[in-house]
């Protein structure tokens, strides 16, 4: 049996701060009390958060190919990956994996499955500080995404999997200004060569999205795995989510979508960064607008790890009516109880000992120390 005590520490539980002591026995939290105590670590005041639970991160891509054409080697972009995630207080983080792919973008077929084998092989050889699990993205339009997914399907690793279209005129590219400045201006393309990109993911779409969208989606209900909607729009989209099971709603581009998600029953799920920005950086809804009407669940650091820290506070800081508990239920509780993890998320007796000690005076907020089932990984 092992056992450690903090004391001194503003503990931050489900719906209050409390200023007191925190034990942990085995790797499981096993008692909170207010007041210090005279052993234990003294935390000097800091806060003691549960463990940030990131669901949406393409960051481990920027490692593993951080130039055109460029693959590092797997295993050092997954330690550094993972060494970014820990020290910014996350303790269990869905790696993003990109199934479907063509000679315009993504990764061909197996280059993923190996990426999660690598993953899966360094946990196992004890590389990792934080847990790691997988949330597949697919591109629900191209050709080939139920072959990238096939590779997937006995994985106990994957939680999640995200239903998405980026083809023009759909979801996150409703307008084609958004568009033309994504796909036409970044690569460079003329305007030939743009009309055919543009008539050919079209053509992709209208072909494969809603039957790729009802073979997934099915397979996921058959295995417990949880469903997200990806830059849902309309309403017309959010029923679409509803046949599906969509139990997550990643970034939607619209208050009425968002609205709807969260009234069905969904977890509206928004980018950090575009809390901490104050605005989003595809020209879409704000989070912050979300957050001050109500329907905003769940944070995403999406780009920046650190945002997933960052923006609760800037959300407790600047918004009337959120309170920091409320606010870091956002990046704990509440994605822990949409992908079904309910042994992590908060402070409370019986749970992982998931913790991060964290120190802020004004701005910026600073990991001191990032614990994972009681174990100091950072």
């Amino acid at each position: 049996m092992t056992e450690q005590v903090f004391t001194n520490a503003r503990i931050v539980l489900e719906d209050h701060v409390v200023h007191g002591s925190l034990q942990i026995r085995d790797g499981l939290i096993a008692d909170v009390s207010e007041g210090s105590v005279t052993s234990g670590e003294d935390l000097e005041g800091d806060y003691l958060i549960p463990g940030l639970v990131e669901l949406h991160t393409d960051h481990l891509e920027q490692h593993y190919s951080p130039r055109a054409g460029v693959r590092w080697n797997t295993t050092a972009a997954i330690q550094a990956h993972d060494a970014q995630i820990a020290t910014s207080g996350i303790t269990t983080v869905f790696d993003c994996l990109r199934m479907g792919a063509d000679e315009d973008g993504g990764f061909p077929r197996g280059e993923m499955r190996a990426m999660a084998d690598a993953i899966q092989a360094a946990e196992k050889q004890g590389r990792l500080r934080s847990q790691h699990l997988l949330h597949l993205r697919c591109e629900v339009s191209a050709d080939n995404v139920l072959e990238h997914f096939a590779d997937f399907e006995t994985d106990p690793f994957v939680r999640l999997v995200s239903l998405m279209d980026h083809a023009p005129g759909q979801r996150q590219f409703q307008t084609m200004d958004q568009y033309i400045y994504y796909y036409k201006k970044k690569r460079g393309l003329s305007d030939e060569a743009f009309d055919a990109f543009c008539a050919k993911r079209i053509g992709e779409s209208q072909r494969n999205s809603t039957p790729h969208r009802t073979a997934i989606s099915k397979v996921c209900r058959e295995r417990g795995i949880t469903i997200a909607s990806h830059d849902d729009a309309t309403l017309g989209h959010v029923d679409e989510a509803i046949e599906n099971g969509v139990r997550l709603a990643e970034f939607p581009t619209s208050f009425d979508a968002a609205k709807a998600s969260h009234e069905a029953g969904m977890s509206v799920l928004m980018g950090a960064p575009n809390i901490v920005r104050g605005k989003s950086h595809s020209g879409n809804i704000a989070a912050r607008d979300l957050a001050e009407r109500g329907v905003l669940d769940v944070l995403s650091s999406d780009y920046v790890p650190l945002s997933l820290l960052h923006a609760p506070f800037v959300l407790a800081d600047e918004m009337d009516g959120i309170s920091l508990p409320a606010a870091l239920a956002m990046v704990t509780a509440n994605p822990a109880r949409t992908v079904g993890l309910d042994d992590r998320g908060r402070i409370a007796v019986g749970l992982r000992a998931d913790l991060v000690r964290v120190h802020r005076v004004d701005g910026v907020p600073v990991v001191r120390a990032t614990w994972r089932q009681g174990r100091r990984v950072a």
